[in-house]
């Protein structure tokens, strides 16, 4: 069963909203939120990323960082200022992005299901990224960024949302980016209905944020002490959406050199092993790879994996990994190799030409993107899957939810 639990949120004054919220911490390097906060004092990327106001040669794990973050949180807490609700509640949070639309429940979920696979993963965890986290989470006394979370469609769980979507809205407004976030407070009468349904949810799967759930985890065991009876510090906050609404985007690859082979050596080298035609930018089809070199794009048709193959083998990102990227360029593992960079499918393919043209990368792959169902049966067997295998697109904001623990 899927349990989550109410809260008392700190939320920020509506007046305030959307200058408050931020893109994810993990979406943007520190340039990136550089831009985006300026001349914004109350963007939660102060926060989130602190060293945006450290000079720029400070180290990003240095424990400075972290203190400025609390002299941002307490100032914003000021100043927006964010304010602690007066009961614990639930919150439903509906994101809307073109002609998508997804919109989900808002709770503290729990750290013994996490613990036990009820909610399942299907990344690993990079060490010092999880570091960093738990420190940011310690020292703010705080999960400021939710976990997105997926669960198989509910009929009971869609019924009490759509009654709750009906009413008042806490916050609405239409971020920079175009996406718009609308939140309601769930009314006090409904909210048992909606934990007994998600009650026989049988497992939720986390979509994006494994590092925000794993550093959870961690904030727990230092928080919690000698403690005999249960914290806040047991819960982790996220936001749970029905599978069928939720978009993957592609996770495309860049690579920085070809190695010992010159462009054309290497077209020949593929062309040995696979199909490999003309155009387009984005494949069509699960198979098929789209690469640009020498100024144009080529699909790379894969072929179909064998009979017996597991799920996670079975998807295009590991196929070209093992038949093109390690055996062809030497690249063996891409979550440690300097020579690899991952381009979320949201920036387009046109950021992969530039990478290439302008000299930064030597070769680029457009993947076609991993479906929800993909993603959810490697979990329920238990698999990883490559690191960089999903973009979910739209994003959740940071700021407008915080748990206190």
């Amino acid at each position: 069963m899927a349990v989550l639990a109410p809260f008392r949120a700190l939320c920020p004054a509506p007046s305030a909203v959307a200058r408050v919220a931020a893109v994810p911490y993990d979406v943007v390097n520190a340039d990136e939120a550089r831009a985006l906060a300026a001349g914004n004092p109350l963007s939660f990327l102060h926060v989130s990323r602190a060293e945006i106001d450290c000079p720029r040669d400070v180290d990003p794990y240095n424990e400075t960082v972290y203190a400025k973050a609390v002299e941002n949180f307490d100032r914003l807490k000021r100043e927006a200022p964010l304010v602690v609700d007066d009961t614990a509640s639930l919150y439903v949070y509906r994101l809307r992005m073109g002609e998508v639309t997804q919109t989900g429940v808002a709770a503290c979920f729990s750290l013994d299901e996490y613990d036990r696979n009820v909610i399942k993963k299907h990344e690993r965890t990079r060490q010092d990224k999880e570091d960093d986290r738990t420190r940011h989470l310690v020292a703010l006394r705080a999960q400021t960024g939710p976990v997105f979370l997926i669960h198989e469609e509910a009929a009971a769980i869609d019924r009490i949302v759509a009654q709750v979507a009906s009413a008042r809205t806490l916050y609405d407004f239409t971020a920079p980016d175009g996406v718009s976030h609308t939140l309601w407070r769930v009314d006090a009468s409904l909210a048992p209905a909606l934990i007994e349904a998600f009650g026989v949810v049988p497992s939720l799967y986390i979509a994006d944020g494994h590092h925000r759930a794993a550093s959870a985890e961690r904030a727990r065991q230092q928080l919690r002490g000698h403690a005999s009876t249960p914290g806040e510090w047991d819960t982790f906050l996220a936001v749970a959406f029905p599978a069928p609404q939720v978009r993957i985007l592609p996770y495309n690859r860049l690579v920085t050199d070809l190695g010992t082979s010159t462009p054309d050596a290497f077209v020949d080298a593929v062309r040995q092993r696979f199909t490999v035609q003309d155009g387009p930018a984005a494949p069509v089809r699960g198979g098929d790879v789209s690469m640009f070199l020498n100024g144009k794009w080529h699909t790379i048709s894969l072929g179909q994996a064998g009979a017996g193959v597991a799920a996670t083998d079975r998807l295009d990102v590991s196929r070209l990994q093992d038949l093109i990227l390690n055996p062809l360029l030497g690249i063996d593992d891409q979550r440690s190799s300097k020579r690899i960079d991952f381009v979320g499918g949201l920036r387009g393919t046109g950021e992969l030409e530039h990478a290439v043209q302008s000299g930064r990368a030597a070769v680029a792959f457009s993947m076609y993107p991993v479906s929800v169902d993909d993603l959810m049966r490697i979990a329920d067997a238990g698999g990883i899957m490559p690191p960089k295998s999903t973009w979910f697109e739209p994003k959740l904001r940071d700021g407008l939810l915080s748990h206190l623990i």
